[in-house]
């Protein structure tokens, strides 16, 4: 229970990073991060979009940790597996090309994108509906 919490904040800090710098320097994550650049065109299109969507994933991801309430976690945590199950399928198709050391660094990083939040959601299926208190809203100071 108390991996929970900073779990989601780990996830959705990946999620700030790599949101931000596809949707504000697309041209550098296409270049700079390796294996992004082997399957060509470019799309500044698609990688702003994907910065955005990013983006979009931590807020959700955020939320959760900060508001550890079941439903609240699981609904992140699978969205957040919609998207990392099947790029690290995709990945491990297209190993090809790669040196042994960056196939291998890449194959671990993505399992465990899968394995974490996986995890997660294990921990967050075991506890009662609400993992901890719900903020509430003070009325007369809104």
């Amino acid at each position: 229970m108390r991996a929970l919490r900073p779990g989601l904040a780990l996830l959705a800090a990946v999620e700030v990073v790599l949101g931000l710098w596809t949707l504000l320097f697309p041209a550098s994550f296409y270049a700079d991060v390796p294996t992004v650049d082997a399957t060509p065109p470019f799309s500044e299109h698609l990688f702003r979009d994907f910065g955005g969507a990013s983006l979009g994933l931590a807020v959700v991801l955020t939320a959760a940790a900060v508001w550890t309430e079941r439903r609240l976690v699981v609904v992140a945590l699978v969205a957040y597996l919609a998207f990392s199950v099947p790029h690290l399928g995709f990945h491990l198709g297209h190993l090809h090309g790669l040196s042994g050391t960056t196939a291998m660094v890449l194959v671990v990083v993505l399992a465990g994108s899968v394995l974490l939040p996986l995890a997660l959601l294990v921990v967050a299926l075991r506890h009662p509906p609400s993992l901890s208190p719900s903020p509430r809203l003070d009325r007369e100071g809104a």
